[in-house]
């Protein structure tokens, strides 16, 4: 049994017809389509472009620890290469270096600034939408390529991070080319398409490493059983495609794990200066069990109903407060409309696309919806962007399917429950943000269910009254991701741990956005510290934070502390101050020390603890002028624990600033003896005190890690050093030995 989804595409007659002028091909699009199809994506596409540019340059640099990279890569093809944190190649981002070469390369032709930063993930944006339309409509029809694609672009997350510039929105560009081709192989049995697939999740791996690995069962069991050729072409076919994957995602890292590593950057993220370590360690396996070595805090476990440092593990985490706003909006009838898609399909032959496109779209947001789900590591809400492409495939081609097939009574009925199922949620996640549009949620609701009713007797309404129904449940079902989206594109992101929608949206994770109302930080740390913090109790911290703006923070999860601005409470309930210059205050102790805050420079939580952790410092003129005075006598100007601080300076002078310890100052990078050579050399200029994790009790950071190293480093050159204060900020010239 076939239907007009399984027929090939038609092919012309001989003598084939002359070809249109490419310009009339770009407009007109097939000769099948109806005259407004193409014209109808261009504007799609157009509308998603001009979206996403909105309000962009609001968001600064963005994650000032990618930003950083993007500039040194911008200075030197070394670090380009690498993907260094520095220009001087001291140390390297905690992933590969893919996803920032098309940043840096931008950066290089139109200079660092936010625009030609953050432009390229706008167009990864764009790309994203105009594949899952083409694969929708190319099995499907241009309706529902075109919902498709509105959906993907309309959901907040995707919103979010295909206008910010951290590695996940050439991931999702590149997951949703690989189920694309796949789609296209099983189509037709070529080889090439299902080689560009393993060529499309090779480079993800270059982006995101393991995780792009999620949607390989689905998409390797869908071909092996669907492909129109016979079982032993597939398997060599698959074989060609695992060839194609390993060559292109593993070129680089045989380059980096054969280079000398005295001539190439520290690998940061690692504790032995190795990628694969990296890799299948803290970017791998340790995002699993939450077992990741220098991590900040790590995932104290999850289980079936667990909860660690980064919250709440369980079948329902997509849909919880921390995440569900974030994506879920049409999950709920993304599973609906998944089901009815591989009901009707059911009886279709061996080689059905239409079936295919199911498996693979959907085993693909299946898949790593459950990994989400139960990973007890470190999960970041904004992970779920990876979601958002197949979630709107499904969508697009489920509605579509039994559109056409809405004669049958089941069908009105499964597109009526997936109009229900996606207006309800839409009024909890809504009814989540109460003070942020409390009509909108009735609206939808009540939207939702007239136009269910209507779909429920569809093949006994008049066409024009059932295309209203259609019509009237796709917009409820879009209103509320579209307030959510208009709320994030008209606000700045900033930070290692950005969260969409408006304010209260996410009870989970720091940075977001700086100043308004509830914006300093982001929700509390994520549940709260696993276990309590050393010397503290497993209560529930609650506190206030004040980033630029005052921030209202939620508590902390159970068996944890919450972390209130700049500063952190000590048992139980505390409040805590982060006032830019990083005092903070806490009730109770931690192994007989309170956490302080940092004494860098200046706002967003403060410079160091959790601020200096997830954002930069705001770097003065005063401290500007002194670090780029006699800037080019040095490799690097300065020098500072953690990631933010340093890239903060670095942005801001445009010359290399050294991160030691990496990310969150934990990396063994560099040792004593080798930063007291790089002093000797006269390589480093100043030693920026604050940032990174610090250690307690001594106003630096705070939460009492960072690495023995950066420790050891700093307590060296506040014994050795003159001490320079700028504004509020504390440096040491590492070319002047001190009195004492």
């Amino acid at each position: 049994m076939t239907t007009q989804y399984d027929q090939p595409p038609q092919v012309a007659e001989t003598p084939p017809a002359p070809k249109a002028p490419f310009a009339r091909r770009a407009w007109r699009g097939r000769p099948e389509d109806p005259a407004w199809a193409r014209p109808a994506l261009w504007a799609l596409l157009a509308a998603t472009f001009a979206l996403y540019l909105w309000n962009l340059s609001a968001s600064g640099f963005a994650n000032s620890f990618y930003s950083a990279a993007v500039q040194a890569g911008s200075t030197s093809w070394k670090a380009f290469f690498f993907g260094s944190l520095d220009g001087g190649n001291a140390i390297t981002v905690d992933k590969p270096a893919a996803a920032l070469w098309p940043m840096a390369l931008s950066v290089r032709i139109f200079g660092l600034n936010s625009w030609a930063i953050l432009v390229p993930e706008v167009l990864m944006g764009v790309g994203s939408v105009a594949v899952v339309y083409a694969a929708v409509r190319r099995r499907f029809s241009a309706v529902a390529g075109l919902v498709a694609g509105a959906v993907l672009a309309l959901t907040p997350v995707a919103a979010m991070m295909f206008r910010f510039n951290n590695p996940d929105a050439m991931l999702a560009l590149l997951m949703a080319l690989a189920c694309w081709f796949t789609v296209r192989a099983v189509e037709d049995g070529r080889t090439r398409w299902l080689v560009w697939a393993g060529v499309a999740i090779g480079f993800a791996f270059l982006a995101k490493t393991l995780q792009a690995f999620l949607i390989l069962p689905p998409l390797a069991i869908v071909y092996a059983v669907c492909a129109p050729v016979r079982l032993g072409r597939r398997l060599v076919q698959l074989g060609l495609a695992t060839l194609a994957l390993v060559v292109s995602g593993g070129w680089w890292v045989a380059v980096v794990e054969l280079w000398p590593a005295s001539s190439r950057p520290y690998i940061g993220g690692s504790q032995h200066n190795s990628f694969l370590e990296l890799t299948f360690g803290y970017n791998g396996l340790g995002r699993i069990n939450g077992e990741e070595t220098g991590s900040v805090g790590g995932g104290g476990g999850g289980g079936m109903r667990g909860g660690g440092a980064w919250g709440s593990t369980g079948w329902d985490r997509m849909f919880n407060a921390e995440v569900g706003g974030q994506v879920s909006w049409l999950l709920p009838a993304a599973l609906i409309l998944l089901v009815a898609g591989l009901w009707a399909t059911r009886k279709l032959g061996r080689t059905s696309v239409t079936r295919a496109s199911f498996l693979v779209w959907g085993g693909s947001l299946l898949m790593t919806m459950v990994v989400f789900s139960y990973m007890a590591g470190i999960f970041h809400q904004y992970y779920t962007i990876a979601l958002a492409p197949y979630l709107a495939a499904v969508v697009g081609m489920g509605a579509g399917l039994l559109w056409e097939r809405r004669e049958e009574t089941w069908a009105g009925w499964a597109l009526a429950a997936a109009s229900v199922a996606s207006a309800a949620w839409g009024y909890v996640l809504l009814g989540r943000t109460s003070d942020y549009l409390p009509w909108l949620k009735w609206l939808v609701l009540v939207g939702g269910l007239v136009a269910a009713l209507g779909l429920l007797f569809l093949r006994l309404a008049p066409r024009n009254l059932a295309l209203g129904a259609a019509g009237l449940g796709l917009v409820a079902a879009l209103a509320g991701p579209t307030a959510y989206t208009l709320s994030t594109v008209n606000s700045a992101h900033t930070g290692s741990i950005p969260t969409a929608g408006p304010a209260g949206a996410s009870m989970m994770g720091f940075g977001g956005r700086p100043g308004g109302r509830g914006e300093g930080v982001r929700g509390g740390f994520p549940g709260g510290m696993p276990g309590g913090m050393p010397g503290g109790q497993n209560q529930r911290g609650q506190g206030q934070g004040q980033g630029q703006g005052q921030g209202q923070m939620p508590p902390g999860g159970a068996g944890g502390q919450g972390f209130p601005g700049g500063g952190f409470p000590g048992q139980g309930n505390g409040q805590g101050q982060g006032n830019g210059q990083g005092q903070g205050q806490g009730n109770g102790k931690q192994n007989g020390q309170g956490f302080p805050g940092a004494t860098g420079e200046g706002g967003r939580m403060g410079a160091g603890g959790a601020g200096g952790l997830l954002n930069g410092a705001n770097v003065s003129a005063e401290a500007k002028k002194l670090l780029l005075a006699d800037a080019g006598s040095y490799t690097w100007v300065a020098a500072s624990t953690g990631s933010q601080n340093a890239a903060s300076y670095q942005l801001a002078t445009n010359k290399a600033v050294m991160a030691i310890g990496g990310f969150n100052g934990t990396d063994p990078s560099p040792t004593l003896a080798r930063f007291k050579r790089y002093v000797a050399d006269g390589r480093i200029h100043y030693y920026i005190a604050g940032g990174g994790m610090g250690r307690t009790g001594e106003g630096r950071g705070g939460m009492g890690g960072g690495s023995g190293t950066a420790s050891a480093i700093s307590t060296w050159v506040e014994a050795n050093f003159q001490k320079v204060t700028v504004g509020s900020a504390t440096f040491y010239d590492l070319t002047k030995k001190s009195a004492g």
